[in-house]
């Protein structure tokens, strides 16, 4: 066949031995064209040296080929303004989104903004995934006036009965039992809790569930004296056991409700002379990279960032095209290193 000026779509078309709209199909990746068929049409487009016309597809589509991350800063002891834990699933989520052929916008956005009506009404995105959120009831009729408007948004948090959006979450019940499973070997009966353990942080309470149950089954009640609310930051856990530890309550070990309290923790408890782990030992939870290298390495719950990246972009490009997505929950894993070990002392 030869041709004049231009390749277009209609001269793939006739050489793979389709119809042009099974040419756009096969190129925009849709699931309706056979394997079969995508490999004639990827051999005419090589045959012909076809360039996609990314612009023209993506008018015709009414898609940009671009999803939106949206983080929500955190107080940190930096400038980066990102909880440590959603670093190496921002670079899952940038691998993922290449490896779809999706080009991906990353905002900062500040929580007292009006983000949702922006990116709502903006032709920037074809959809959002959302990280950090702070405060959820605070946070929830914003995925709601999302979710009202038609906006494909997903979001990495905790799995809700009445939740408006669809998440990926871990197992936080779980991961909060298997810690106080573990600290209850090792000897501990008088184990605090460091985080806001109310529905304001649904994955945190999450934690204390799954920790009190532990308790529970081994014949102890949870003592409310020994929970002291505590955000996402080295400073509120710090801030949080000197608190502890200035109520005169007795306790042999310390739960925090991420590896970022648990940091605070340990200061605080290094500057009243208690050892870790032969005085008291602690955890944390997110098993960021941090966590191996404090002293004493910290016993954690593993989250798997990875797995979590490329399902977050896999949901938001499934809702895109239309089908069923349902939020998930994820396995975790605990990692003991010697900060709760008491056979250590």
């Amino acid at each position: 066949m030869a041709t004049k000026g231009k390749i277009t779509s209609l001269d793939i078309a006739y050489l793979a031995g389709v119809s042009q709209a099974t040419v756009s199909r096969a190129l925009r990746g849709s699931p309706l064209v056979n394997e079969e068929t995508r490999r004639r049409v990827e051999a005419a487009v090589k045959q012909l040296n076809y360039k996609v016309d990314k612009n023209a597809s993506n008018l015709r589509t009414q898609h940009s080929g671009t999803l939106a991350l949206l983080i929500f800063e955190d107080p940190t002891a930096d400038d980066s303004h990102i909880n440590p834990f959603f670093l190496s699933m921002l670079g899952s989520i940038t691998r993922a989104c290449a490896q779809q052929g999706y080009d991906l916008l990353i905002s900062f956005q500040q929580f007292s903004r009006d983000w949702h009506a922006d990116y709502a009404d903006s032709k920037k995105a074809d959809g959002i995934i959302l990280l950090g959120y702070g405060d959820y009831l605070a946070y929830r009729d914003r995925l709601a006036a999302l979710a009202a408007q038609g906006t494909k948004s997903v979001r990495w948090g905790a799995v809700l009965p009445d939740q408006p959006d669809v998440s990926i979450g871990c197992d936080n019940h779980h991961g909060g039992r298997a810690i106080g499973e573990h600290l209850l070997a090792q000897g501990c009966r008088n184990i605090a809790f460091i985080g806001d353990a109310s529905n304001h942080f649904p994955e945190f309470q999450d934690r204390y569930l799954g920790f009190a149950e532990a308790l529970d089954e081994a014949g102890l009640e949870v003592d409310p004296a020994l929970q002291v609310d505590a955000e996402t930051t080295e400073q509120s856990g710090y801030e949080a056991t000197r608190q502890l530890i200035a109520s005169g309550v007795p306790f042999d070990a310390v739960f925090a409700a991420s590896d970022l309290i648990a940091f605070g923790a340990l200061r605080a408890l290094d500057e009243h002379g208690l050892k870790v782990p032969e005085d008291v030992a602690v955890t944390g939870y997110d098993d960021i990279p941090m966590a191996r290298f404090v002293n004493p390495a910290l016993t954690t719950v593993q989250q798997d960032t990875r797995q979590a990246g490329e399902m977050l972009v896999d949901a938001l490009l499934r809702m895109i095209r239309g089908e069923k997505v349902e939020s998930t929950i994820l396995p975790v894993k605990l990692t003991v290193r010697r900060s709760s070990l008491r056979a250590a002392k």
